[in-house]
C-alpha cells in the first residue's frame, strides 16, 4: 500500500507497519555509520594488495565523510520537495554502485572515486530515514521511534567493526564492500514498502543554497579531516577552517533573503532547536574520539584482535539502547534542559573514567566506562535529534534530518581530529626518554606512534621500549580524553544557557 502523505496530514498507520518501517530505516542508517569503521578495518589488507601509499589511504577514509557531510542538507531538502522514499531508493542504489565498484577494478584511485559516490549515496540515505520515521508517527508517539534509530546511529560503527572482523577472517578484503552492496540492494526492495511523504506545496530548489551549504561544510569537515596529517597550525588547516566560515556566514546572509530558503536559519533561533544541535555535535565529538582512541588501545596495547576489539566495545550498547527507549519519557517528566545536562555530564564521566585506562588495566575497568559513557549518550542523543525534528515544521523534516546529520558528521571529524592530535603530542612527549639511545631513523619511528615503537622494539631495543611505548600511549590518550571532557563540558554549558526553561 503506497501511503503518500501531506506534511499537515495525521499518519495513519498500523502499529506493525509503523515497527516495520523504523526497522528498515535503523537497518539503513546502521549500514551508512558501519560504512566507516568497516574500511577502516580492511585497510591495511587493502593497502598491501593495492599498494596504495598513506595519502592514498587517508583518502579511501575521508572521502566517504568528506562528500557525505558536504551534501547532506542538499539531499534532505530534496526529499522534503521530491518525496523521501524516492531519494531513499536512489541513494540506496547509488550506496550499492559505490560499494560494488572496488570488487571489479582495485586501484586506489578508483576506491578513492568509488568511496566518494558510497558517500554520495549515504547523503542521500541519512536524513530520508530520520523524516520517514518522523512523518510516520504522531508527535506524541514518535520518541520512542527515534530512541531506538539515534540507538542504532550510535552503534553502527561498532556493528561495522565486528562486521568486518568476521568477512576478513574468511574472506578478502573485497568482501567488505560487496556485502554492503549486498545488503543494500536488500534494503531498496524493502523500502519499496515503507511509507512516504513529502511537501505538497514545494517551492523552487534552492540551487545557490545547496552549493554554499555544501562548500562551506566541506570546507570546514576537509580542514579538519587534515588535522590528524597536517597539525592545527597548518595553512591548509586553517585556510579551510576560516573558508567554511565565512561561507557559511554567506549562506546564512542569502537564506535570510531568500523567501523559499533551502535551510530557514531562523529555526536555529528556536533554543530547543539550537540546543538540540549542538548536544549532537559534542556528544559525537566525544564518541567518534574515544572509539579512535580504545581501537588502537585495545589492538596495539591490549593485544585485541580487530574483531574481538569490536567485541569488545559492545558494553556501550548494554545502558545505550535502554536509555535510549526511556530518553523521550525522561525529557516529557524533567525538561529538555535537565536531561541533556545530566545526560552530557554523565558522558564527561565516561571520558574520564576511559582517560583512566593504562597498559596495565584489565577489561572490568573498560567496559564499565564504555557502559558509563553509553548511558550519557543514550540519555541525550534521542532528546537531542527529537528537539531537532519537534520544532521544524513537517514540510522540512529533510532538511530538519540533515541538520542532525552534518552535526554528527562534523562532531565526529573533530572528535577523531581532536584526539589524534592530542594523543599523538603526548605519546611523543612521554615516550622521548624511552628513545634517546636509539638511532635516528629507529627513534623516529619509535616516536611517531605505538605502531612504529613496537615495530622497533622487535629488534635489538626489546621489550622495555615496547612498555615504555604502550605507557606512553595510554598517557597521550588520557589527556586526550580529557580534552574531549573539555568539550562535552563547553556543550553542557552552552545547552544550559540556550534553554532556561
Amino acid at each position: 500500500m503506497r501511503a503518500e502523505l501531506d506534511a499537515a496530514d495525521e499518519v495513519v498507520l498500523s502499529p506493525g507497519r509503523r515497527a516495520w518501517t523504523v526497522g528498515v530505516m535503523c537497518t539503513a542508517v546502521g549500514l551508512v555509520i558501519a560504512m566507516v569503521t568497516i574500511v577502516n578495518a580492511a585497510l591495511p589488507a587493502l593497502a598491501a594488495d593495492t599498494g596504495a601509499t598513506q595519502a592514498g589511504q587517508t583518502w579511501i577514509v575521508d572521502v566517504y565523510t568528506l562528500v557525505l557531510a558536504a551534501l547532506v542538507l542538499p539531499a534532505g531538502a530534496l526529499g522534503d520537495r521530491y518525496g523521501r522514499r524516492g531519494v531513499l531508493v536512489v541513494g540506496l542504489l547509488v550506496f550499492a554502485a559505490g560499494c560494488a565498484a572496488p570488487v571489479f577494478l582495485g586501484t586506489p584511485a578508483w576506491i578513492v572515486g568509488a568511496r566518494a559516490v558510497t558517500g554520495l549515496g549515504a547523503a542521500m540515505i541519512m536524513p530520508a530515514t530520520l523524516s520517514i520515521i518522523t512523518a510516520s508517527f504522531p508527535p506524541e508517539r514518535r520518541g520512542r521511534a527515534i530512541g531506538i534509530w539515534a540507538a542504532v546511529a550510535g552503534v553502527g560503527g561498532l556493528g561495522g567493526l565486528v562486521l568486518a572482523g568476521v568477512l576478513l577472517q574468511h574472506f578478502s578484503w573485497h568482501s567488505v564492500f560487496l556485502g554492503p552492496a549486498v545488503l543494500a540492494v536488500v534494503l531498496v526492495a524493502a523500502s519499496l514498502t515503507v511509507p512516504t511523504s513529502r511537501d505538497r506545496r514545494p517551492h523552487a530548489f534552492d540551487v545557490a543554497g545547496a552549493v554554499l551549504s555544501a562548500l562551506a561544510i566541506g570546507a570546514v569537515v576537509f580542514g579538519i579531516l587534515r588535522v590528524a596529517d597536517l597539525g592545527w597550525g597548518s595553512g591548509i588547516v586553517l585556510g579551510s577552517l576560516a573558508g567554511g566560515l565565512v561561507l557559511g556566514a554567506l549562506f546564512v546572509g542569502y537564506e535570510l533573503r531568500r523567501a523559499s530558503p533551502l535551510l530557514d536559519v531562523r529555526l536555529f533561533g528556536n533554543a530547543a532547536f539550537a540546543a538540540g544541535s549542538v548536544s549532537v555535535t559534542v556528544q559525537f565529538t566525544a564518541a567518534f574520539g574515544m572509539f579512535y582512541a580504545l581501537a588502537q588501545y585495545l589492538q596495539l596495547v591490549q593485544g585485541y584482535s580487530a574483531l574481538k576489539s569490536g567485541l569488545a566495545l559492545w558494553p556501550v550498547a548494554v545502558s545505550l539502547f535502554p536509555l535510549s527507549l526511556a530518553s523521550a519519557p525522561l525529557v516529557r517528566r524533567f525538561g529538555l534542559r535537565a536531561v541533556t545536562c545530566a545526560g552530557l555530564a554523565v558522558v564527561v564521566a565516561g571520558m574520564v573514567l576511559i582517560g583512566q585506562l593504562d597498559a596495565g588495566s584489565g577489561y572490568p575497568a573498560l567496559a564499565i566506562a564504555v557502559c558509563v559513557l553509553g548511558a550519557g549518550i543514550g540519555v541525550t542523543a534521542p532528546a537531542a535529534t527529537s528537539a531537532i525534528l519537534d520544532n521544524a515544521p513537517p514540510s522540512q523534516y529533510g532538511v530538519a534530518s540533515a541538520v542532525n546529520d552534518a552535526t554528527r558528521e562534523v562532531g565526529a571529524a573533530l572528535g577523531i581530529a581532536l584526539v589524534g592530535s592530542v594523543l599523538s603530542a603526548g605519546y611523543t612527549d612521554s615516550v622521548r626518554s624511552a628513545t634517546a639511545l636509539l638511532a635516528p631513523p629507529a627513534r623516529e619511528a619509535a616516536e611517531g606512534s605505538l605502531a612504529g615503537a613496537l615495530a622497533v622494539a622487535a629488534g635489538p631495543a626489546g621489550e622495555h621500549l615496547a612498555a615504555s611505548a604502550r605507557e606512553a600511549f595510554a598517557h597521550g590518550m588520557g589527556i586526550s580524553m580529557l580534552a574531549l571532557a573539555a568539550v562535552v563540558v563547553a556543550g553542557i554549558a552552552a545547552v544550559a544557557v540556550l534553554v532556561r526553561r
